[in-house]
């Protein structure tokens, strides 16, 4: 709905004109969002009814500006070529002799001619294992060769495969239950399935390595939620990592409860210290409340022991017992060798404002792109502090390059400028209202320049497993939930660490042990990366 006003006289906008354009934007905008929402809700409607929502029409190819010639010796874009034999295997030589070779013709050497072939094909093996019999009456068997797997019946080759093409190409699993009779394997979808599901627990120990390597050895994690379905009900995945690893862990709820316990792992302890107790001073919890809870036991195994504890103090109120458990779950996040310093950027989402809170500009500029112009005026002005962000933006990232101290009292001051300034647009103030609300989340790199102002990282991880969520749908069981986390995280912070993701699953499942663990180097990496920067902060 389109709203275009008449403009007004500077001298009729008398306070009370300016109050009642204000509130006419800010209904404007609302009746805007409830019609987007509307539309959202009917596109669902009909897709469960079985129709087709309304499409999305791309703005005409026509309109967008021709792009300059190239010059005729000037490449294109990614075009640059990369020595082809740079990532071969060792090859098999094959010497071929040249046929009916005339009298008197002398051989000249060899040229060489590479030919690369990928071997998919059924292999069985039949294993006749010798079974004696002992003086005491026993009996003994001959052991499987090492490469076995105990207990299955279809080889690490073939199970990596699998794993490879679900985790890795998205591969759903009928689709490779087709592809997998073409070939050859006599296989059920119940056993497919075990194969995905089932006694991975050594890929379950390394994923719950990565989040403890990741968030000891990190500066800063990025953090962002998505849409989970499990077993027909909606649910949600929390994404976390940086440049060195990713982890996924699906929920049926998105809180702060839960973000916490998303943070603390496979661990079920609770403590009470130093963190949990400045966390329940900042969320108001009573003072009489806080001593006591200091008062008696700072550790609980499990859920159980809290909640017993809980009792015995007369904690009941729903409101305390949530920040009571908040701060002991913060607590023991710290415990686990977290540290109190650890930067958490996001988009802005409360939840995830916990330790040193970052927050996205990406995120801070939309409210500016969604403001609706009303006369030249506004446009003009909307277009000016959208300038003003992106030069302030700029200067931050220059800073985050190159950090020197003298320009963190610039930048803060320039930031002050910025947000402080008054426009005739009264939205765009209340939108630099919000910033300035928001000014150490967004300043964040001034104390630590390893953090990016923006979470496009996070989104970019969070995009491997959106895409396979639509591919394959929701998760059935918990098994194929948490299996679904387990390799999503491994494959991708494979990818972040430049390991192949088909050699690290030979490498576990085969027990070569040429890959180390992950969680090793990531905390390698994170060592030799602050090194770096700090070598580069000393002068020369």
């Amino acid at each position: 709905m389109d709203l275009e006003l008449p403009p007004i006289p500077d001298a009729e906008r008398t306070p009370l004109v300016e109050t009642l354009l204000g509130i006419i934007d800010l209904l404007h905008q609302r009746v805007h969002t409830l019609e987007e929402t509307v539309q959202q809700l009917r596109d669902e409607i009909a897709v469960l009814k079985g129709q087709c929502p309304r499409p999305k029409i791309a703005p005409s190819q026509l309109t967008k500006p021709t792009p300059p010639p190239s010059a005729p010796d000037q490449q294109r874009p990614g075009s640059d070529k990369r020595a082809k034999n740079a990532s071969f295997l060792t090859p098999i030589e094959v010497r071929i002799a040249c046929p009916d070779r005339p009298p008197g013709a002398v051989s000249n050497g060899y040229e060489e001619y590479l030919v690369q072939e990928l071997v998919l094909e059924a292999k069985v093996t039949r294993y006749l294992r010798e079974r004696i019999l002992l003086p005491d009456g026993t009996s003994r068997l001959a052991p499987l060769p090492d490469d076995v797997l105990p207990g299955l019946h279809f080889g690490p080759g073939l199970l990596g495969f699998v794993l490879y093409q679900h985790n890795q190409c998205n591969v759903t699993q009928g689709k490779l239950l087709e592809q997998l009779h073409e070939l050859g394997i006599a296989i059920s979808a119940g056993e497919l399935s075990r194969l995905l599901t089932e006694n991975h627990d050594g890929f379950h120990q390394e994923k719950a390595e990565v989040l403890q390597a990741g968030l000891q050895s990190s500066d800063y994690v990025g953090v962002d939620d998505t849409g989970a379905r499990h077993q027909g009900k909606n649910g949600y995945c929390t994404a976390l990592g940086n440049e060195l690893f990713a982890y996924f862990e699906s929920t049926d709820c998105k809180s702060r409860l839960n973000f916490l316990k998303v943070l603390r792992g496979p661990a079920t302890a609770y403590t009470i210290n130093e963190v949990a107790v400045a966390y329940w001073r900042r969320q108001e919890l009573a003072q009489a409340l806080v001593e006591a809870l200091q008062t008696g036991p700072c550790y609980f195994a499990d859920e159980a022991a809290w909640q017993a504890r809980l009792a015995a103090l007369g904690i009941t109120s729903k409101r305390h017992v949530l920040i009571a458990t908040e701060g002991a779950l913060l607590g023991q996040v710290i415990a686990q060798g977290v540290s109190p310093d650890l930067v958490i950027l996001s988009d802005g989402a409360e939840q995830f404002n916990l330790l040193a809170h970052a927050a996205c500009w990406v995120h801070a500029e939309r409210p500016l792109v969604r403001l609706i112009p009303y006369n030249e005026a506004h446009r003009a002005a909307i277009a000016g502090v959208r300038q003003q962000l992106w030069e302030l933006y700029q200067a931050l990232q220059a800073y985050r390059a190159k950090p020197e101290p003298a320009q963190e009292t610039v930048l803060e001051a320039c930031f002050n400028t910025f947000c402080e300034q008054k426009t005739v647009y009264p939205s765009i103030n209340n939108v630099l209202k919000e910033m300035r609300q928001h000014k150490a989340d967004l300043l964040r790199v001034l104390a630590c320049p390893a953090v990016p102002l923006h979470n496009n990282g996070t989104e970019s991880i969070i995009r491997v497993y959106v895409q396979k969520r639509k591919i394959s749908g929701s998760t059935r069981s918990a098994a194929g939930r948490r299996c679904r986390d387990t390799f999503v995280s491994l494959m991708k912070t494979c990818r972040k660490l430049g390991i192949s993701f088909w050699q690290y699953l030979q490498d576990r499942l085969r027990k070569r042990g040429q890959i180390g663990r992950l969680a090793e180097t990531i905390r390698q990496r994170a060592t030799a990366a602050r090194a770096a920067r700090n070598a580069s902060a000393v002068p020369a």
